[in-house]
């Protein structure tokens, strides 16, 4: 049995201690990329056009409802169409 005779000071804790939240930044800081690009989505959850569209779920059902706009339902979730939603608003503001 080997006996180890490493000593961890408080100065290896505190570079320790940086380099972790260093990491903890870094995945933070790519998960939030990775989940900012949903205008590149050509079909995107209820929930993303909730937020895109700033909708109650009862204002994205009824788009749903009269076909403004074209939707999948894969698995119980709905998505709904970029394009389709840009372009409706967009007309809706010409107005």
């Amino acid at each position: 049995m080997e006996i180890m005779n490493d000593v961890v000071t408080k100065e290896d804790l505190r570079q320790f201690g940086l380099e972790l939240l260093g990491n903890i930044e870094n995945l933070i800081t790519q998960t939030k990329e990775g989940h900012s690009d949903v205008t590149e989505q050509e079909w995107i959850k209820s929930r993303q056009v909730r937020k895109l569209m700033n909708m109650s779920p009862g204002s994205v059902q009824n788009l749903r409802v009269t076909e403004k706009v074209r939707f999948k339902k894969i698995v119980g979730s709905y998505y709904y169409n970029k394009a389709d939603l840009l372009k409706l608003f967009t007309d809706e503001k010409c107005k």
